[in-house]
């Protein structure tokens, strides 16, 4: 899990794909609770939608009042894989190469389901 920040105003194109523009923070600094009740939830909409292979699930969490709230954004059916991407960073944050995490995505592509 990944929290991203940005020094810019706003989290735009420029915070998103320019080297520097945002940081990663790998793992995201939020509660155990929190990181699992997102976990739960990426998996249940990876798996409400039949997807297959990689996908990215983001989120906001809202912790400005009493009771915080997890609240899903998107998820991207097809993420990133450049320098900038969260998806070959989170691979390596686990000790997946770059090299083995193309191959399973192409592998688990290829598989009969």
């Amino acid at each position: 899990m990944t929290e991203i920040s940005t020094d810019l105003e706003f989290y735009d194109y420029e915070a998103k794909y320019a080297p520097g523009g945002s940081k990663h923070i790998l793992p995201a600094q939020i509660s155990s609770k929190a990181a699992g009740e997102a976990m739960e939830l990426a998996v249940a909409a990876h798996k409400a939608l039949g997807c297959r292979g990689v996908t990215r699930t983001d989120f906001r969490l809202d912790d400005t009042g009493a009771r915080h709230r997890m609240i899903l954004l998107e998820t991207n059916t097809q993420p990133g894989m450049t320098p900038t991407s969260l998806v070959p960073e989170q691979a390596a944050a686990v000790g997946m190469s770059y090299a083995k995490l193309c191959r399973w995505i192409v592998e688990d592509a290829s598989c009969d389901r």
